[in-house]
């Protein structure tokens, strides 16, 4: 098989743990390599190449190596990462500015090895901001997104063209929604400024769209691409969509048609253009991205307050290993934002409740009393039918003192807690 692989997001994360290794598999064994380029900027890019290089070793069993290629004029770099292309049979890069990295890698002729990696039966997957250097235009996210420049495509590496003969902007976080009360789909753009881009484009010319963790798997030799992980592939010509749910086979010259505007839904793409701003909140899905170790938190601690809920104590305590592991299954994920922190504080605050619960029980404490209280009750009653009422008034006294509050109604006895 000759592999493209675009993946939206999560390209280190439990999510597409299954997407690598059917795309290991298919491309067999070989040189692996990952371009540290796109987040080579960043303080913790160490730390960031030896997450992946774990991630990769637990999941498949792969040895990958790292290239260091993180600085524009460092032609040693470049050369070693080059050579090292011709012969991989598997290439990988993520995170970081796309446009970073193709300033490093402008002139390079990386775009042809990349390309090579595919055509001589490997696989090359790119994912989030690599995924963007990969069309003919590139969305400089960073400066539009956190510095307020006007919206303007740079040059992409053109690798799907390469591939494909495909001409299109590749633009994974297609459905991202961290932005709550504001449009961050398209890779955090929103629907207006997208707009805007688009009228940008040469007239023949779409706008790819890959959904958090989710990959499109393109293979160059039969000429079929299939959507694997959680979400959509779409294929976007001037507001006229045409999409592809999890599991679909596209044949490359319906995608390229998509593209290129013929086939598309131009109701769909109309109908959110007239959208006004006061609904984009009703626009975005409310709840968080599904399968983020955020929602696994919030799963946990759900589960966990159904079963004290039932009076189940080692279902709560599973909930609470199930948290754990989660922590665990996604401790290699580099897009997590604060999805760590906020398992961290969930699992804390569950394992505090355990430790209530240890002291205090999951059953409700009437259950366990009752049997003795209704006894003493019937003490009661036997010295009250006696007319012993300092007896009567004994029980009476001692049920209150031990937190059981005796009352005396005109439909019988009644009896409660006064503390736990």
């Amino acid at each position: 098989m000759s592999l493209l692989v675009i993946m939206g997001s999560g390209e280190t994360a439990p999510t597409m743990v299954k997407v690598h290794r059917r795309v290991f598999d298919a491309v067999g064994a070989g040189p692996s390599l990952m371009l540290d380029t796109p987040y080579g900027f960043q303080g913790n890019a160490d730390d960031l190449s030896d997450r992946a290089v774990a991630y990769f070793a637990d999941i498949a069993g792969r040895t990958v190596t790292p290239m260091q290629w993180r600085v524009p004029d460092d032609p040693g770099a470049a050369d070693r990462a080059v050579a090292a292309l011709r012969t991989a049979r598997w290439a990988f890069a993520g995170p970081g500015s796309p446009t970073y990295a193709l300033r490093v890698w402008r002139g390079s002729g990386i775009d042809a090895e990349v390309a090579g990696v595919v055509t001589r039966g490997g696989a090359a997957v790119f994912a989030s901001a690599a995924a963007l250097t990969l069309g003919s235009h590139t969305v400089p996210v960073y400066e539009v997104y956190k510095v307020g420049d006007q919206p303007a495509w740079r040059e992409g590496l053109g690798v799907l063209e390469r591939v494909t003969g495909i001409t299109a902007a590749v633009v994974p976080h297609w459905d991202n929604n961290e932005g709550g009360n504001h449009d961050t789909r398209f890779c955090y753009l929103g629907e207006r400024r997208l707009e805007l881009l688009e009228r940008q484009l040469p007239e023949d010319v779409g706008v790819l769209g890959v959904d958090e963790h989710t990959a499109l798997v393109i293979d160059a030799v039969t000429g079929v691409a299939t959507v694997d992980g959680r979400g959509t592939v779409t294929a976007r010509f001037r507001g006229g969509e045409r999409v592809w749910p999890p599991g679909s086979n596209i044949d490359l010259t319906d995608l390229a048609g998509a593209l290129a505007g013929r086939d598309v839904d131009h109701a769909a793409g109309e109908d959110r253009l007239a959208a006004p701003a006061s609904r984009v909140a009703s626009i975005l899905p409310s709840a968080p991205v599904q399968g983020s170790l955020r929602e696994a938190s919030d799963t946990a601690e759900a589960t966990f307050g159904a079963a004290v809920e039932a009076g189940d104590a080692p279902a709560a305590a599973q909930a609470v290993l199930d948290l754990d592991q989660a922590i665990v299954d996604w401790s290699a994920d580099t897009t997590q934002g604060d999805d760590l922190s906020h398992a961290r504080r969930t699992l804390r605050a569950l394992v505090i409740r355990l430790g209530e619960l240890a002291r205090e029980g999951v059953t409700d404490p009437r259950e366990r009393v009752e049997p003795f209280v209704a006894l003493l009750l019937e003490r009661r009653d036997a010295a009250r039918d006696a007319r012993d009422w300092p007896a009567a008034d004994a029980v009476r006294d001692g049920l209150a003192a031990i937190g059981v509050q005796v009352r005396d109604t005109p439909d019988g006895v009644e009896w409660h807690l006064t503390e736990a």
